[in-house]
């Protein structure tokens, strides 16, 4: 499955106020689920010395895909193509890469 195939049959399931006009509630949803991600690595740490176990992967795996599913639903509200998004950060990243500034703070490096 690529990224556009993804992101037009997840919007099947967008259902929420004002779709294809409120990119807002995507985000704060967001927002909501990279939290629940931390909270469960969180507690891998605190509860469980940093030892993932095959029971957590799944279960981060779910929020991770929460985490795509709004992050596609962002990208359609605002008319950006998840392909477009993945190929650039790419690009960017190997860019980085490259010039030797992986490391280092700015978006612009």
């Amino acid at each position: 499955m690529t990224f556009t195939e993804y992101q037009k049959n997840s919007r099947r399931t967008a259902l929420y106020p004002e779709r294809d006009a409120n990119f807002v509630y995507p985000t704060l949803g967001l927002a909501g689920e990279t939290g629940e991600v931390a909270e469960k690595i969180k507690k891998i740490i605190r509860d469980k010395g940093g030892l993932v176990e095959d029971t957590d992967r799944q279960e981060i795996e779910k929020e991770l895909g929460d985490v795509l599913w709004y992050l596609a639903q962002i990208a359609t509200e605002l008319k950006i193509d998840l392909e477009d998004i993945a190929a650039h950060n790419l690009e960017k990243l190997l860019s980085r890469l490259e010039r030797n500034k992986i490391g280092g703070n700015g978006d612009n490096r």
